[in-house]
Parts: C-alpha cells; structure tokens; sequence
C-alpha cells in the first residue's frame, strides 16, 4: 500500500472530533491512537479492541505523524542539552 493509499484512510471534518484527524468511519483520533502506541498498547491490542480496525489504519495513523513532523523544526530547551 503506498502512501496515498494509506493516508486516504484518514479524515479531517470539522464537525466531528473538531476537525482533528480521524480514521474513516470512526470517531478514532489519529492522536488518540499514537498515545495509546506511545503508552505500549500494541498494534494488534488496538485493532483487537476497535472492531473493524485494521493494521493498515494504524499504519495511516503513523504516516500521518511522520509526514507532519517532515518540514518542523527543533529547537533544544534552554538546559536540556
């Protein structure tokens, strides 16, 4: 699946979730899934707990992220070196 394909496999309307990104036919957040992964729930946890879930929509979830991260960014905070 490349990446067209796969972030076709999100949404953005700004009536539902407030316009955050969602998962089609979900009311699941794009940030709500990746704090679950970032918390150690595990890809197949997640599609286990959210039927019609699939792999692939975590994947979306994922390259979404990266592909907002790509033209940020960083700075280091004073002290944190």
């Amino acid at each position: 699946m490349n990446d067209q394909q796969l972030l076709d496999r999100l949404t953005i309307d700004p009536n539902i979730m407030v316009g955050k990104p969602i998962i089609k036919g979900t009311r699941l957040t794009v940030e709500y899934i990746l704090n679950l992964l970032a918390h150690g729930t595990t890809v197949t946890e997640v599609v286990e707990e959210y039927e019609g879930l699939t792999q692939e929509d975590i994947q979306a979830c994922l390259l979404f992220a990266t592909k907002s991260l790509e033209d940020t960014a960083f700075m280091l905070l004073a002290g944190k070196e």
